[in-house]
């Protein structure tokens, strides 16, 4: 297997607003010296930090907006999100869970925070990645997978320190379920401490 080295490490950009119920730090393509060369296939990283957000009978999010030709990947880490789509596709995603939406040749679609648990409120925080899609999928039909937790790859690190969660490809063995367009290892690693 192929060594890579580090290139430089860096801090997270200022925060940004995605609508009205995101609030972000955009690491890709945000960060100086990064070039969408290096990137790809990764087209855009968002990492919205752990934040309290207050009960609301609307829901704030992203209204209806086009994608075409990628991927959205969106993790939850803390609270949910709700998302439906033109191709009807739709759910709702909670700790842990995953959605992968391939946009493909075109799709409309709205994110927010999910109605129920935006009139509790409560701790929000998760990661959006964007995947560019290779040349012969863009023009595919778009399509959808809710990815819950319980049917992850799991894969326990010995020594008690830790856990992996694989969303796509394998570690160790173990695969994730998302079905990819590119091979793309996607985990969590859960560490205890010392691990």
């Amino acid at each position: 297997m192929a060594t890579k080295k580090i290139a430089f490490v860096t801090h997270p950009q200022e925060t940004h607003w995605v609508g009205d119920g995101f609030r972000v730090h955009n690491f890709i393509p945000a960060i100086p010296g990064l070039s969408m060369q290096e990137m790809d296939p990764f087209i855009l990283l968002d990492y919205n930090a752990k934040r309290m957000v207050a009960p609301s009978e609307t829901p704030g999010g992203v209204g209806v907006h086009p994608h075409r030709g990628f991927e959205t990947v969106t993790i939850a880490y803390e609270g949910e999100v709700e998302h439906h789509d033109s191709a009807k596709h739709g759910g709702v995603i909670r700790r842990g869970d995953v959605q992968w939406m391939t946009a493909a040749s075109g799709i409309l679609h709205k994110e927010y925070h999910a109605k129920e648990w935006a009139k509790k409120g409560g701790l929000f925080q998760m990661v959006q990645l964007w995947t560019n899609l290779p040349a012969r999928d863009k023009m595919s039909a778009p399509k959808y997978q809710s990815i819950p937790n319980d049917t992850m790859g799991k894969h326990i690190l010995p020594d008690h320190a830790g856990l992996v969660e694989v969303i796509a490809g394998e570690y160790q063995g173990t695969a994730g379920p998302a079905r990819t367009h590119s091979p793309i290892a996607l985990m969590n690693a859960k560490l205890n401490e010392g691990g």
